[in-house]
């Protein structure tokens, strides 16, 4: 018995030995990285309450827009760079012609409650966009839609014929697809009404799990993720949103540790927000621009229709000067009506920088001058330099025009700001009855210029300045019919060009999105967004459940 105890003790003291020798080995040679693990829920907080969480009335508001982005899916999607790409299609070729579109399905998209997406549900959505009795959101593109025929060439394949080639068309794919099994027997006019808008189904990542009402109204959802979805699979499971009324409420919230992200934080808020140390600021810029249009229709703005007196109110602007004062930074100044970043923009554009000198000397040569001793304003002959500047309550836009109107009359420009609400500046807008207006242009997805700057949308279509010349519509048209990429480009570069000296626009600043997300939430990172939903653009790499793995040295020291 005391042998066989002894024997015990030694295999128990060389075990112990091979296990510490073991240890030590791990230890020189292996050392253990924090990696992303899958569990969790980030809550955030959005300002603003769903409505339709249906992705063709999203448009409406916001934050249906946000919900609606995790929730289903289109045939297609943008890339940061504005690129298209395939989502729940597979692949899709293009006719020769450029009118005809066939779109090939991938196999494995289920809706939320395991039916397979199939070409039925993409022809019934479709046919819902066609229907003029049900009311769209703009941005799904319902006027093009009623122009495309729809036809199903077997369960997996769709085909769109156009009547002549359109090659922003792409983009119109992008529109989140509805499930007929659920909705084909609701008439169009009644989808806005329909039980599905607070009960949704859709083929996203994520799918409704909770809601939360109280006066009739959301207050709080907790999404959980798809089992059914194609996608890889993301860390969060869930995702809460709490809805509050304002930007205090969101941020009160968050102080009281009740959230750990807020959807969207305004320049005024900014200085409270900075002081949480725990909340990571993240900002890009928006698919938009805030723009001067000049009125160039009516003969006593004469001066509005020489591209010189429009570089010389270009050069006269201080634009960093007035971003860092009216948008404290969170802007960037623009110098294409192409959005920076995207396939079409052109890098190498001319650039106006802040010239005053420069701006005086043009506006001398032009003979727009101060006639007598001591006159303040320029004028030519016996037109005088001066118009009214309108623009909205906005702050920031009202903060703008000011130093605009400041800037300017350094020079002999005078510009009175007239403060307006939303409606009348789009009134004014619709009857071209103004003389210059900021306004804030969205150009999301393709980066078609046609509707703004095209000559046959000068009397009934957004080329509210009333620009019209030749060769800027014959490259937009041409662009938009052509679908190789690279005539595109080479197309959109022509148009940049002239653009920057004919300057229809005074283009003045992009806005800047910031969303603020709290330290304990990893991986979070934001690009360019045509809208603030692209926020979730990498939601699947977001993760708060940290996984240690062991690695070797040499595997941790590479690059």
């Amino acid at each position: 018995m005391t042998r066989h105890i002894r024997w015990q003790i030694l295999l128990i003291v060389i075990g112990a030995v091979l296990v510490g020798i073991l240890l030590t080995y791990l230890a020189l040679r292996y050392t253990t990285i924090i990696q992303p693990g899958y569990g969790g829920t980030y809550v955030e907080g959005i300002i603003g309450f769903p409505r339709y969480m249906n992705p063709l009335l999203s448009g409406y508001n916001e934050v249906d827009r946000d919900i609606s982005s995790l929730l289903f899916s289109g045939l297609t999607q943008f890339t940061e760079s504005g690129e298209i790409e395939a989502n729940v299609a597979r692949s899709w070729e293009i006719s020769a012609d450029g009118l005809t579109y066939t779109f090939n399905l991938r196999s494995d998209v289920h809706w939320h409650d395991g039916t397979p997406l199939t070409a039925d549900d993409v022809v019934f959505t479709i046919k819902l966009l066609q229907n003029p009795n049900f009311p769209a959101a703009p941005d799904t593109g319902q006027p093009i839609w009623q122009m495309v025929t729809v036809n199903q060439v077997d369960r997996r394949t769709v085909q769109f014929t156009l009547g002549e080639p359109f090659a922003p068309f792409l983009d119109y794919t992008t529109v989140g697809i509805l499930p007929a099994h659920l909705l084909s027997g609701v008439m169009a006019a009644a989808v806005p009404s329909a039980e599905f808008n607070v009960n949704p189904v859709g083929s996203g990542p994520y799918q409704l799990e909770q809601i939360e009402v109280s006066d009739g109204v959301i207050t709080s959802m907790v999404l959980k993720r798809s089992p059914n979805s194609y996608r890889s699979r993301p860390y969060l499971d869930r995702l809460q949103f709490r809805f509050y009324p304002s930007y205090q409420g969101a941020l009160k919230a968050y102080e009281n540790d009740e959230i750990e992200g807020i959807s969207r934080i305004p320049i005024s808020e900014l200085s409270q927000a900075r002081s949480y140390e725990e909340l990571n600021l993240f900002s890009a810029q928006l698919a938009q621009f805030g723009a001067v249009l000049m009125n160039q229709t009516r003969d006593d703005l004469v001066f509005f229709q020489d591209p010189e007196v429009r570089q010389a109110l270009l050069y006269a602007l201080d634009r960093q000067g007035i971003i860092n004062e009216a948008f404290d930074g969170y802007a960037l100044v623009p110098h294409s009506p192409m959005v920076a970043g995207t396939w079409a923009y052109k890098e190498d554009v001319f650039q106006y920088g802040y010239d005053p000198a420069k701006a005086a000397e043009i506006l001398d040569e032009a003979g727009w001058v101060r006639q007598a001793v001591g006159e303040r304003n320029r004028r030519k002959e016996n037109v005088w330099l001066t118009f009214e500047l309108l623009t909205s309550s906005d702050p920031q836009r009202t903060a703008v025009a000011q130093m605009m109107a400041e800037q300017w009359a350094t020079l002999g420009i005078s510009a009175t700001v007239r403060i307006g609400t939303s409606l009348e500046v789009r009134q004014a807008l619709e009857t071209r009855e103004f003389d210059a207006v900021l306004v804030e242009l969205a150009i999301p997805g393709d980066p078609d210029p046609y509707p703004f700057w095209h000559e046959t949308q000068v009397d009934s279509g957004q080329n509210y300045s009333g620009l019209e010349h030749r060769r800027i519509s014959e490259v937009i048209e041409q662009a938009r019919i052509v679908t190789s990429r690279d005539t595109r480009r080479a197309l959109y570069d022509e148009f940049q060009d002239i653009f920057a000296q004919e300057v229809p626009a005074l283009l003045m600043y992009v806005p800047v999105y910031t969303y603020g997300v709290d330290s304990r939430i990893h991986g979070v990172q934001i690009g360019p967004l045509t809208y603030p939903a692209d926020r979730f653009r990498t939601l699947l790499n977001w993760w708060i459940v940290p996984r240690r793995v062991f690695v070797s040295e040499s595997e941790v020291s590479l690059p």
